[in-house]
């Protein structure tokens, strides 16, 4: 008895040594079929699909993912692609701040943004939509009328309509500014005659409710503040979507349309690099050129000056300046966000 049970101890060790070692042939053979395959897409190894968060990867597996996918995207543009993998810096917290009364209304930022992070275009059958991180609102200046036949007149206005509530009269006027605003605005010249502009984009909140809500963490604050997103790990169920109350992320429903042209080969892993269908993406600070001490590509375009970017943790810094010295305010403080997004007035 005792030896028919060495016996099949041994059968079950070749057992799963046989099945390894043919499991391990399939999924070379598998990789063998995707490199040859013309897809530039395609030719992604095993590893990049079954690599691990980012944020627990080891510094030599953040390296080798960083060449795998510039191998991968100087192949399928054609042209020399780098991804960066520079971590937060220490000591610095992101900050933003927007003048609201200089902001004309150009969307110069919103285009900027577009061509520097690699956004999908449209293309000339309308199949392909543009992703826009930077929504620009454009709202109405109004003053409040008063109407007294409007204020006494009650609703339904048929006199002979004997059923259901009447109510009291309103004036219909605006008051102040209408703030559902319009996002899409195609003036023949900006700015408009009593209108004023409100850019929107992420504010980078200090308790993102965009983070709490990811079931497979795929989103989450740096040191640095920008809350990043890791796309290859993104199921696109879009609860992050619906959790921010700044309209701040957008979903790929197909494949991005990014002309090789087009393509900005300076890239970073947890920002600007191309995205895939399925995914959610939004800003995160130009982390390209901010990581290198840079400003992002919406400050350096505004024709104004409406717009500043630096390190809160500076007191020295253009927003810390702003904060101490101008009257600002922050979007939605009910919502308990802490955004370092901040909206000033001289």
């Amino acid at each position: 008895m005792e030896k028919d049970n060495k016996i099949e101890k041994k059968s079950r060790r070749a057992f799963l040594k046989d099945a390894s070692v043919k499991g391990a042939g399939a999924l070379a053979g598998a990789a063998a079929l995707l490199t040859g395959s013309d897809d530039a897409e395609a030719k992604a190894t095993w590893a990049e699909h079954f690599q691990k968060n980012y944020r627990l990867m080891t510094d030599e597996e953040k390296k080798e993912s960083a060449e795998r996918l510039e191998k991968r995207y100087s192949e399928e543009y054609g042209k020399k692609v780098t991804v960066g993998i520079e971590p937060a810096m220490p000591g610095v917290l992101f900050g933003y701040a927007l003048n609201i009364q200089k902001c004309i209304g150009c969307r110069r930022c919103v285009h900027a943004c577009v061509k520097e992070n690699n956004q999908s275009r449209h293309d000339e059958n309308g199949k392909a939509t543009e992703i826009q991180w930077i929504r620009v609102i454009r709202m109405e200046k109004g003053n409040f009328a008063f109407d007294q036949n409007k204020m006494d007149q009650g609703y339904p206005h048929d006199k002979n309509f004997k059923h259901g509530v009447q109510v009291g009269g309103n004036a219909y006027t605006n008051l102040g500014t209408l703030l559902e605003g319009q996002h899409y605005y195609q003036p023949e010249k900006v700015p408009e005659k009593d209108a004023f502009y409100f850019p929107i984009q992420c504010h980078q909140c200090e308790k993102p409710p965009c983070v709490k809500v990811c079931p497979v963490r795929t989103t989450y604050r740096d040191p640095d503040g920008v809350v990043v997103i890791d796309y290859n790990w993104c199921i696109g169920c879009r609860m992050c979507m619906g959790a921010c109350p700044y309209w701040a992320r957008r979903f790929n429903w197909g494949k991005p349309n990014l002309p090789a042209e087009d393509m900005n080969p300076k890239t970073h892993y947890m920002g600007n690099r191309p995205r895939m269908k399925g995914v959610v993406e939004k800003c995160h600070f130009c982390l390209q050129r901010s990581r290198k001490g840079r400003y992002t590509a919406c400050i350096e375009v505004c024709p104004v000056g409406a717009r500043k970017f630096g390190n809160l943790l500076d007191p020295n810094s253009e927003v810390r300046k702003i904060l101490d010295r101008k009257r600002v305010f922050r979007l939605k403080v009910e919502m308990n966000t802490y955004p370092k997004f901040f909206y000033f007035v001289d």
